[in-house]
């Protein structure tokens, strides 16, 4: 049975020449012998530890920022897995790995199975061009992994380079609302959510704006 584990990974993130440290949350999905792995930030060697022996299918990344994906190509060379990304964020991944190529694509619609349960990505541009995010519904009763489009607490960030707030507000009410209330999202920092939670403040983000 699929299960999900949750790695707490500090660092930094770059952007429009500024840096900020963060903490990330790191997904692992899968069994006792066979994992994909969301966004595998800051820390290798810590990831590569709550794998253990297990089989990487993929390393899936929700979008391009590089705190998300500084650490990619060195998990990539210790576990052999495919890291794959959508190709609206190509530039930023150019931008941290300028010699490097992910091994594929991640589309609208693609679905990632493991152990038995099925992610679904769904593009959920805004905070960046190509953020996508994963629906399980079948995993632990309901799981969205939202990356930083949406936080407990309202929307990605949206006042930097290649974001936009209209556009991200438009991905949070076309996507990720019409999944089932009681969906848990899992988030790309901080605390998770419930669908249910989120969806009655949508016009307060509206007026908050940025």
């Amino acid at each position: 049975m699929a299960q999900i584990e949750n790695i707490v990974t500090s660092g930094t993130f770059s952007l429009d020449g500024e840096t900020h440290n963060v903490d990330n949350n790191v997904y692992i999905v899968g069994d006792e012998q066979n994992v994909l792995v969301i966004d595998p930030a800051h820390d290798v060697e810590k990831v590569r530890e709550a794998i253990g022996g297990r089989n990487v299918s993929a390393i899936l990344l929700t979008h391009g920022h590089d705190d998300h994906i500084s650490e990619v190509i060195k998990l990539r060379e210790l576990v052999d897995a495919p890291v794959l990304i959508h190709k609206d964020d190509q530039m930023l991944w150019d931008a941290t790995h300028p010699d490097e190529k992910p091994d594929g694509h991640i589309n609208d619609g693609d679905t990632f199975t493991i152990a038995g349960v099925t992610l679904t990505a769904l593009h959920t541009p805004g905070h960046s061009p190509g953020c996508v995010v994963f629906h399980a519904p079948d995993l632990e009763g309901g799981v969205l992994f939202s990356g930083d489009t949406m936080f407990n607490g309202g929307p990605g960030a949206t006042g930097r380079s290649y974001s936009d707030f209209d556009v991200i507000i438009e991905s949070i009410k076309n996507k990720i609302f019409p999944l089932p209330e009681h969906t848990k999202v899992l988030t790309g920092h901080g605390d998770f959510t419930v669908i249910g939670d989120e969806k009655p403040h949508l016009d307060e983000w509206i007026k908050r704006g940025h």
